[in-house]
C-alpha cells in the first residue's frame, strides 16, 4: 500500500501539487459563497 502511494507521487510529480491546490481553491470558493448571503 505505501509503495503504490510512494509510486503515485513520485510519478505524478508537479500535477499532484496543482491537484491539490485546485482542492484547496474550491474549498475557499465554497466557503466564501456559503458567507456572502449573510452580508447580504
Amino acid at each position: 500500500m505505501m509503495q503504490q502511494i510512494k509510486s503515485v507521487v513520485r510519478n505524478s510529480g508537479d500535477t499532484l501539487v496543482q491537484d491539490a491546490l485546485g482542492g484547496v481553491v474550491l474549498v475557499v470558493l465554497m466557503v466564501l459563497a456559503l458567507h456572502v448571503p449573510g452580508y447580504i
